[in-house]
């Protein structure tokens, strides 16, 4: 995590309390010539709207104009991590159980790296994955990324 990302979500962590809302991700990169703060916002339900996403931008607007941490120009973007959402912590993970997921692996796991199935049941820091004719087990510390997965 940047020093930026760490200051953004120390200034979000009372937001997202007030607003019962859940933070996911911050993104702080340069595009081209421009710089985005792209922060990913969730609730209960994985029904984030538009309303939210602007109370938070406001909310978290004006706490950046007050305290101006980030020393260059920036574009400011606040939305819900979409239908294929990161995993990054157990609460992800748990949440995630009963849904499709998409890992890649630091090592291999029976021989993948490239992980895509059911996530039926994470414990103990463990997931184990059911694609259509094997089961793996796979331990956090052997993820590189996670996320759901849309299977059309």
């Amino acid at each position: 995590m940047s020093k930026v990302t760490e200051i953004v979500a120390d200034l979000l962590a009372p937001i997202m309390e007030e607003t019962g809302l859940e933070l996911v991700d911050i993104e702080y990169k340069k595009e081209g010539s421009n710089w985005f703060l792209r922060v990913f916002i969730d609730n209960e339900t994985g029904n984030v709207d538009i309303d939210d996403c602007g109370l938070v931008s406001e909310k978290l607007g004006q706490r950046l104009d007050e305290l101006d941490p980030i020393p260059t120009a920036y574009f400011l973007e606040v939305s819900s991590p979409g239908a294929e959402r990161p995993l990054r912590n157990e609460k992800d993970y748990r949440k995630a159980v009963g849904k499709n997921v998409h890992i890649t692996t630091t090592e291999p796991v029976d021989g993948e790296s490239t992980i895509e199935g059911l996530l039926t049941t994470f414990e103990d820091g463990k997931l184990t994955v059911q694609e259509a004719k094997k089961t793996y087990t796979i331990e956090m510390g052997q993820i590189n990324e996670a996320r759901t997965a849309i299977v059309f």
